[in-house]
C-alpha cells in the first residue's frame, strides 16, 4: 500500500520555533494520495526551516484540530527535487547555489545524470567525476547541498529505521552536516550522545553498514552500553568481568549468530590498552567512576594527613563549651559533646545518627564553639567577597541546604553551587587549583552524595580545611554510582562520632520511634494503633487513590497547602503509581477553572498555582535537582516577544521562567518519589504502602519516606506489604572499592 503523502508548494510559513523546530506552515497542494477536497492546507511536525516557494513531499495523516479544522501532521518530508536532467541543471545553477552557474552545472549533470544531487550529498567524492571541477567548488557544493538537504536526508535515513521525526531531529541537532557521516560510520556514537537513543536503536543502524555479528565496533559498543546502563542502573562503581562477559554474550548474540566469551574478553583487553575502560584485576571501571574512586582515597589520605591550624587545650573548650550551654539552655550528652570536640580537633570526621538524635544540635554546637574559640563573627555581614565567611555549609539538594540554613541560622547552599557547576558545559569552577574558600566546611545528608561529586568536592578541598561529614547511612544510597558514606564508615579510617540517644522520642515522637524500629528491622504490633502524630488506613492497590485522596482531603480542610502535604511512592507506574496520584492530586488541590492559565506539555497540564518539582541542575538560574517551586504565571505565545508559550516558576522567591521545551525539567510534585524526597522534611506525608510495589519494598526506602514526616505521618496500604518491606534487608548490594582502598591508608 502507498505511503499516504501530500506534494505540495510551501505558501507561507505561519510558525516556526528555532529551538524544538516545531512548524506549521500553509502549503499548496499539487498533488495527493488523500482523500482531500482543498487546495490549501496547513501542515504541522517538527520540521528544519522550509522554505516558501519551493515543493515538498510531507508523509503523514489528516487530522481535525477542533479550533483550526483540517490538518496535516507530518510523520516525515522530502524536498521534492527535479527528476529530469533539465530540471537538474537549472536547480544547480540557480542562485542557491554561487560560484556554480550555468556550464558548470552542465558539467556536474552530464557526469552524474540526474541522480546528481542525491550521489552527491551521499557521497561527496562522486564530485572527482566531473572534470575540471576545482576542489573549493567540489566543497563548497557539498556543503551548501548538505546545509539544505542534509537534514531531510537524516530524516529520511533513519526513518527507515522506525526514528521518529523528533528523535531524528536530535541526531541532526547534535552532530548537523556531520550526521550522516557519523550514521553512516559509527552510529554507536550516538548512545553516547544523544538521549533517547538506546543500543537497540544503534544496532539497528550498524547491521545497515555492517556493523554485525562479532564486528570489533559492535562489541565494544555492547561493553560500554551495559557497562554505563548496570552502573547507573544499580549504583556499581564497577562489574566483575565474567558478568560483564556473559552479559554482552547474551546482549549481541542472536541464533544464527554466538558472540563468544573468548571474542568479548579480548575486546575488553583491546580496550583497556586504548583506555576506553580500565581494568583491575577482575574489575571493569568506566574511566570516570575509576578515577572519581582513586580521587577521593587520595583526597581523603591528603586532608588526613593536614594538622588542625589552631589546637585548643581541654580546659578551653569545656570553659567555652559550658558558656555555649548556658546561653542557650541546653545540657549536650556525652556523646554530643565527644563529637563537637572531635569535630574542632580533627582535621575530618563523620558525624553519623538517625532522626532525633540531635545532629542539627551538634552542627550548631560545632559552629558555635569554632566560633568562639577562634575569635571569629557568625554574623554573615561582616564578611566580603575578598574576606569570606569561614565556616561554608553544604548540602547535596537546594531542600536540604534551606532546612540547614534554617537550623543554624547561616547561609547554607548546594554543593553544586559551592563548587561552580557549569551547567551544560559539564564542568566545575573549583578544583585543586582553584579551592574552596573557608576554614571550616560542613556537609549534611552525605548519603546522598555519589562517587562523582564526592570526588569533585573533596580534590576542591584546601588542606588548611577542616571537614565535617554529617548522614544517616540507613537512608537510601545516592542515586549516581557509589555508596560513599558507607564505605568512608566501613573504612574507619576517618574519625566518626555514632549519635545514638533518640532525644525527639522524649518529646512523644512515635514517627521517630517507629523509624528506629524499621532500622532494626523490626515491625511494630502497634503500627496499626492511632498516635497523635501517625495513623494508618488499611487498603488495597485499587483503593490507594481514594483513600490518599480522603487523607488530603482532610488535611486541606484543615488548613494545610499543598505545599505542606507531601505524597511519597516509590514506584511512577499503576494505580497507585506517581503519575496517576499526581494527576488525581492536581484536581484536588489545584482543579482547572476558567480564571486559571494552563499549557499542555504531552497529557500533563501545568496550571497556575500548581506545585513542582525541578528534576535536573540549572546552574544558570541556581535552581538544582529536587527543588520544589510553584507556577505563579503562564504566558501564552501571543503575548510575549518570543512568540513562545511560558510558565514562571518560583523556588522559594527566586523566579525561573521556562519556554514549553524546556517543561521536561519539571513534574508536578504533589506526589514524589522517596528518593526525590531525600534532603528534605514536611510538616505532612502521606505514604501508601502496598504489594505492588513489591519490587522497590526495601527497608532504607520505607525508613527513608517515614523521616521525611515532621509533624504528621499518614500511611495507607497493606500490613503485609509494610511488614515485608520492614523485616527485607536491602540486597542490593553496590560493587565498590573505595572502602578496601582506603583501608590500605591505616597499613
Amino acid at each position: 500500500m502507498e505511503q499516504p503523502y501530500i506534494k505540495g508548494e510551501v505558501v507561507h510559513i505561519v510558525f516556526h520555533n528555532e529551538e524544538n523546530y516545531y512548524t506549521v506552515a500553509l502549503v499548496h497542494v499539487k498533488k495527493t494520495n488523500e482523500d482531500l477536497k482543498e487546495k490549501k492546507i496547513t501542515v504541522v511536525g517538527i520540521l528544519p526551516q522550509l522554505e516558501p516557494g519551493e515543493l515538498y513531499f510531507f508523509y503523514g495523516q489528516l487530522t481535525q484540530h477542533p479550533r483550526f479544522g483540517n490538518q496535516y501532521k507530518i510523520e516525515t518530508f522530502q524536498r521534492a527535487l527535479p527528476q529530469s536532467k533539465n530540471g537538474v541543471v537549472q536547480y544547480l545553477a540557480s542562485s542557491r547555489f554561487p560560484g556554480i552557474g550555468q556550464k558548470r552545472a552542465e558539467q556536474i549533470v552530464e557526469a552524474l545524470g540526474e541522480r546528481a544531487i542525491s550521489r552527491i550529498v551521499d557521497d561527496r567524492s562522486v564530485l572527482k567525476l566531473v572534470p575540471k571541477l576545482p576542489d573549493e567548488i567540489a566543497d563548497k557544493l557539498y556543503q551548501q547541498l548538505m546545509d539544505q538537504q542534509g537534514v531531510e536526508q537524516v530524516l529520511l535515513t533513519l526513518s527507515k529505521y522506525g526514528f521518529g521525526v523528533e528523535l531524528s531531529m536530535k541526531v541532526y541537532q547534535e552532530y548537523k552536516t556531520q550526521a550522516l557521516d557519523v550514521i553512516r560510520t559509527n552510529p554507536y556514537q550516538l548512545i553516547e550522545d544523544v538521549e533517547g537513543i538506546g543500543f537497540r536503536r544503534a544496532d539497528l543502524l550498524g547491521a545497515e553498514i555492517g556493523v554485525t555479528g562479532n564486528h570489533p565496533d559492535r562489541i565494544k559498543a555492547g561493553c560500554l552500553f551495559l557497562l554505563q546502563e548496570l552502573c547507573l542502573q544499580e549504583g556499581h562503581m564497577f562489574l566483575n568481568e565474567q558478568a560483564l562477559v556473559e552479559q554482552v554474550c547474551q546482549l549481541l548474540s542472536a541464533p544464527n549468530s554466538v558472540i563468544t566469551e573468548e571474542e568479548v574478553k579480548e575486546r575488553l583487553m583491546m580496550m583497556s590498552e586504548e583506555s576506553d575502560i580500565v581494568m583491575e584485576d577482575d574489575r571493569v571501571y568506566l574511566n570516570s567512576l575509576f578515577f572519581a574512586e582513586k580521587g577521593i582515597v587520595s583526597n581523603v589520605r591528603r586532608l588526613l594527613s593536614s594538622e588542625v591550624a589552631d589546637e585548643f587545650p581541654e580546659a578551653e573548650f569545656l570553659k567555652e563549651l559550658g558558656h555555649v550551654e548556658e546561653e542557650f539552655t541546653i545540657e549536650y550528652a556525652p556523646s554530643q559533646r565527644e563529637a563537637i570536640q572531635t569535630a574542632l580537633s580533627k582535621p575530618m570526621m563523620i558525624l553519623t545518627g538517625g532522626p532525633g538524635t540531635g545532629k542539627t544540635t551538634v552542627i550548631k554546637g560545632i559552629v558555635e564553639l569554632y566560633a568562639r574559640l577562634h575569635g571569629i563573627s557568625l554574623d554573615p555581614k561582616a564578611y566580603t567577597r575578598s574576606n569570606p565567611f569561614p565556616i561554608v555549609l553544604v548540602a547535596p539538594t537546594g531542600r536540604a541546604a534551606k532546612r540547614m540554613s534554617e537550623a543554624t541560622e547561616l547561609p547554607a547552599t548546594t554543593i553544586h553551587r559551592l563548587l561552580g557547576w557549569k551547567g551544560n558545559a559539564g564542568s566545575f569552577e573549583k578544583d585543586e587549583t582553584e579551592p574552596i574558600q573557608g576554614s571550616l566546611l560542613i556537609v549534611d545528608e552525605v548519603s546522598m552524595v555519589d562517587s562523582w561529586i564526592a570526588n569533585q568536592l573533596l580534590r576542591s578541598i584546601p588542606k588548611s580545611m577542616q571537614v565535617i561529614f554529617v548522614g544517616d547511612q540507613d537512608q537510601l544510597p545516592s542515586v549516581g554510582p557509589g555508596q560513599v558514606l558507607k564505605d568512608l564508615l566501613d573504612s574507619t579510617v576517618i574519625p566518626t562520632v555514632p549519635l545514638n540517644v533518640i532525644y525527639r522520642q522524649e518529646e512523644g515522637s512515635s514517627i521517630i520511634e517507629l523509624a528506629h524500629a524499621i532500622k532494626e528491622g523490626v515491625m511494630p504490633q502497634t503500627l496499626p494503633e492511632p498516635k497523635a502524630d501517625k495513623r494508618f488506613f488499611p487498603c488495597s492497590t485499587d483503593q490507594v487513590k481514594d483513600a490518599v485522596w480522603q487523607i488530603c482531603d482532610n488535611a486541606r480542610r484543615k488548613g494545610f497547602t499543598a505545599k505542606e502535604i507531601q505524597v511519597l511512592a516509590p514506584m511512577y507506574k499503576g494505580p497507585a503509581g506517581i503519575t496517576e496520584l499526581n494527576v488525581m492530586l492536581q484536581d484536588l488541590f489545584n482543579p482547572k477553572t476558567e480564571q486559571k492559565r494552563e499549557i499542555k506539555f504531552g497529557e500533563v497540564a501545568y496550571r497556575t498555582g500548581d506545585v513542582v518539582l525541578q528534576l535536573v541542575n540549572n546552574a544558570e538560574e541556581n535552581v538544582y535537582n529536587g527543588d520544589r517551586g510553584e507556577i505563579v504565571a503562564v504566558f501564552y505565545a501571543k503575548e510575549n516577544e518570543e512568540k513562545q508559550d511560558q510558565l514562571v516558576i518560583s523556588f522559594d522567591g527566586i523566579e525561573v521562567v521556562y519556554l514549553k521545551k524546556d517543561l521536561n525539567q519539571i513534574t508536578h510534585a504533589y506526589c514524589c518519589s522517596i528518593h526525590k524526597s531525600q534532603g528534605s522534611e514536611f510538616p505532612i506525608v502521606v505514604m501508601p504502602i502496598v504489594r505492588s510495589y513489591h519490587r522497590m519494598l526495601r527497608r532504607n526506602l520505607i525508613y527513608t519516606g517515614i523521616t521525611r514526616a515532621k509533624q504528621f505521618l499518614l500511611l495507607c496500604g497493606e500490613l503485609p506489604a509494610i511488614h515485608t518491606a520492614i523485616t527485607k534487608k536491602n540486597d542490593t548490594t553496590r560493587h565498590s572499592m573505595l572502602k578496601e582502598k582506603l583501608q590500605e591508608l591505616l597499613t
